[in-house]
């Protein structure tokens, strides 16, 4: 699967891509095939979803993609480069630079305000502290949140605090968002707006990975890859309301 986000755009190196990717967990005597022989290419501008069921092992390829843990077979490689190669700390800072992370759990510091939140993603990459405050606040201001950013975590709405991560995510000016079940600790009409957001960063250039049990939200990515029993095959959003009518998540 390599097909960029434009329809007969001018082929260029992927941003992240993967080769015959695997990942087997031993649990006791039992082992577990969570991925098997995954190939995928991630375009500048493409907005992938990848769905499926609980177990099915999207969110262990999501893992693999940001450099979170290492596959048991195959290779991630970032801009061409394969990052296995790469030591610890050369890995860490690659994460750091190039890839921005949106959790389920949202994973804010309860002890700090939004724009601390934000700031502390660029402390880590060494920027100053007047460009730091510049800088989270015009991030804050552009996922709606201007008024808030003095607001700690428990002052704010679950959905704000999605916003406050996606800020923080977008902090170092990634190559790639990779983002984890960003809608699953939110109601129906506030995931919605999550996830419009994400389609308003993607029209702007950003490019999106998106893991999501939701048929409906997975729908409304520009790429969508369905995962089943660790393997991965690609379907045209747009034809998946005829193939699956009535569901809108995953059994």
């Amino acid at each position: 699967m390599s097909e960029s986000a434009e329809p007969g755009a001018e082929r260029s190196e992927p941003l992240l891509s993967a080769r015959n990717l695997a990942r087997v967990y031993r649990l006791g005597e039992q082992t577990v095939e969570a991925l098997r022989g995954v190939d995928l290419d991630i375009q500048r501008g493409d907005f992938i979803a990848i769905a499926g069921p609980s177990g099915s092992g999207k969110s262990t390829l999501l893992h693999l993609l940001g450099l979170i843990d290492s596959p048991s077979g195959g290779e991630v490689r970032v801009r061409g480069r394969a990052a296995q190669s790469l030591g610890i700390e050369r890995r860490a800072a690659l994460r750091l630079r190039t890839l921005g992370f949106v959790f389920q759990a949202f994973n804010l510091l309860q002890m700090l305000t939004a724009r601390q939140n934000v700031e502390i993603a660029l402390a880590l990459a060494g920027v100053g502290r007047r460009e730091r405050r510049s800088r989270a606040r015009a991030l804050l201001e552009a996922v709606g949140l201007g008024e808030r950013l003095d607001h700690r975590p428990v002052q704010l709405s679950g959905g704000e605090r999605q916003r406050v991560a996606i800020a923080r995510a977008l902090a170092n000016e990634p190559d790639v968002v990779l983002a984890d079940e960003p809608t699953g600790n939110l109601d129906s009409a506030t995931g919605r707006e999550i996830v419009d957001l994400l389609e308003q960063l993607n029209a702007a250039g950003q490019t999106i990975v998106m893991v999501t049990h939701n048929l409906e939200i997975a729908r409304r990515a520009r790429r969508l890859l369905l995962m089943r029993d660790g393997e991965v095959r690609e379907v045209d959003p747009a034809a998946m309301d005829a193939e699956e009518p009535s569901r809108g998540a995953f059994d």
